[in-house]
């Protein structure tokens, strides 16, 4: 079968059941109704929006691990570290 540009491949749905705390539901259902969304569309993109930060996140991790490794500079050496740090156990 040849799909024409115009025609999209859908991708495969998984039902889940998700226990969602009121406070966090209410606010789903509130950028929903602004959005003039379904709660379902607005959690799927919250979810994608955490797991892209997420992988940025680890990204930025490894990145500035490299750095540390090929840098010479104590300075910058141990803002490198300081960082890291951050990224690991937070402010």
């Amino acid at each position: 079968m040849v799909y024409s540009d115009g025609m999209s491949i859908t991708e495969k749905t998984v039902r889940q059941s998700i226990s969602l705390p009121a406070r966090v539901a209410r606010r789903v259902k509130s950028l929903a109704k602004s959005s003039s969304s379904s709660a379902n569309r607005i959690i799927v993109d919250l979810i994608e929006s955490g797991i892209e930060a997420r992988e940025q996140e680890r990204k930025r991790f490894f990145d500035l691990a490299d750095r540390l490794v090929q840098s010479r500079n104590t300075e910058e050496q141990k803002q490198l570290k300081e960082e890291l740090a951050r990224l690991t156990f937070g402010e």
